[in-house]
């Protein structure tokens, strides 16, 4: 297998973001005011007191994932914008969710909006979100009530994932295929509904679009993987979250679950401290993520992040995609497994 050049990813981004911006501005100025604002200051957009602010308001991977998506089965790309849209507006909806349900407080270097805003506010601007997700999709050009469908569908599967992350909160006894598994959910199923839903709107065939859903399900869970990693050894100006973040609020992580059912003698310190009444220390945190290591979960979970990022490209053989749409969605898969810690 030939490793994809991830400096191409960028420029993916860019023409995603700019084919894609002035829709999704459009959409969300659809709410109500209040919503509105709490909503673009999530994006990135403005301030809290609603004033524009530089920058691009994230990486727009899902958009670019649509959009190529409707490339690889020779349609124009003005086909994918509603898809493209559809599934950044139900990301957006979960992060606002994820955020207060997590009880995180920064996201982007600022703070969340549930904290400038209040969790009222936050949790119905991500409400209304979802909601202008199936409006847009339901009123555009092409196969939209099947594209809507696909989203549902994805959607159900990443509320499920959520569920399960936090079932996983009350206990010890998570495997790693339980991890794997939540992360195809809460992670991998918008991904795979990105990676398909242009193709979707299109009129593809439907066996073409489910090897596109399954290059973005692998993909998801291999995001994941790496999120996971960027969770506990991540620097915080990198990720925007304070350091060790995910073992602050001792998830059941990828690297957490291998070390603990590693049967090394690190994993039953590992557990201890995960089972302690109370925070963890800044002293404890750094032991608990050099158990982690020592236990090799580090390891396991970079290892599959590779897996299924190898898994997501051979879902692309044999579809007949362009070329240069192929290149362009190996690109983003190598960008978004090889993020810096």
């Amino acid at each position: 297998m030939t490793v994809a050049d991830s400096s191409l990813a960028p420029v993916v981004l860019d023409r995603a973001r700019e084919a894609t911006q002035p829709a999704l501005r459009a959409a969300v100025a659809r709410l109500e005011p209040p919503l509105a604002k709490v909503s673009a200051y999530h994006m990135g957009w403005v301030d809290v007191q609603g004033r524009p602010v530089p920058g691009n308001g994230g990486k727009a991977l899902r958009p670019a994932l649509a959009l190529l998506s409707a490339e690889a089965v020779g349609a124009p790309v003005e086909l994918g914008v509603p898809g493209a849209v559809g599934v950044e507006l139900v990301h957006n909806f979960s992060l606002l969710h994820d955020d207060l349900m997590d009880g995180d407080e920064e996201r982007r270097h600022r703070p969340t909006a549930w904290k400038a805003f209040g969790p009222g506010l936050a949790v119905l601007a991500g409400d209304g979100l979802l909601v202008l997700a199936e409006q847009v999709l339901m009123e555009s050009a092409g196969q939209g009530a099947r594209a809507a469908k696909l989203l549902t569908d994805a959607t159900a599967a990443l509320i499920d994932g959520q569920s399960q992350d936090l079932s996983f909160e009350t206990r010890m006894d998570v495997t790693v295929d339980e991890c794997l598994a939540m992360a195809g959910n809460k992670t991998g199923a918008l991904l795979a509904a990105a990676s398909a839903i242009g193709a979707a709107l299109a009129g593809a065939d439907q066996a073409v679009v489910d090897k596109l859903y399954g290059f973005g399900h692998n993909l998801g869970i291999a995001f994941q993987a790496v999120d996971d990693l960027l969770g506990i050894w991540g620097r915080p100006e990198v990720t925007g979250k304070s350091a060790w973040n995910d073992l602050r609020q001792r998830k059941k992580s990828v690297p957490v679950v291998a070390a603990l059912n590693s049967g090394h003698a690190e994993a039953g310190r590992l557990a201890e401290l995960y089972v302690s009444p109370g925070e963890l220390t800044e002293s404890q945190l750094d032991a608990a993520a050099r158990l982690i290591e020592d236990a090799g979960g580090r390891a396991r979970t970079e290892a599959e992040a590779q897996r299924h990022l190898e898994l997501a490209l051979g879902c692309l053989d044999g579809l007949g995609i362009p070329e240069v749409t192929r290149t362009d969605l190996a690109a983003l898969a190598a960008f978004t497994t090889t993020r810096e810690l």
